[in-house]
């Protein structure tokens, strides 16, 4: 069925791309059941999805929707060291920022996207992303006393 190719390939695509935007800005576990969730509601809704000028950027915002918290708690979980590694006070620095902010430095910095992606998975401006990262980068730095000097 055509409809059930064009799904395959849309998941195959984006659900990587998806996944890893929710683990920034919702932490692992509510990040990667946030992806699930997007894309389940994108299946049960494909003709709608599909027609949509952005339909990541649609299911992003259903995935944010939909796991959000009953009550507040850490959105950056600490977890047992994985390499490769890291600052051991990042994952406290970055839960320290706001979401926009952690979206922009986790993609920009950890998974390499292009502002312009940022900020079409996002729905905000280019320049806005811009400003997120840059303040994000900035809190990263004080927090853990990092100087640009070196």
């Amino acid at each position: 069925m055509v409809w059930d190719d064009e799904f395959v390939a849309f998941f195959a695509e984006g659900e990587p791309r998806l996944r890893r935007a929710l683990v920034a800005a919702l932490g692992a576990q509510r990040g990667r059941e946030a992806a699930a969730e997007a894309l389940a509601y994108g299946w049960e809704h494909w003709d709608a999805v599909r027609t949509m000028h952005n339909p990541l950027g649609y299911l992003y915002r259903v995935g944010q929707s939909r796991t959000r918290p009953r009550r507040s708690r850490a959105v950056v979980e600490r977890s047992a060291p994985v390499e490769p590694w890291t600052e051991p006070g990042l994952a406290a620095a970055l839960g320290m920022l706001s979401e926009r902010q952690r979206v922009a430095v986790a993609l920009v910095y950890g998974f390499g996207w292009t502002l312009r992606e940022v900020a079409e998975l996002t729905g905000i401006a280019v320049t806005t992303v811009q400003n997120h990262l840059e303040r994000g980068l900035a809190r990263l730095r004080a927090a853990l006393e990092v100087h640009e000097d070196v």
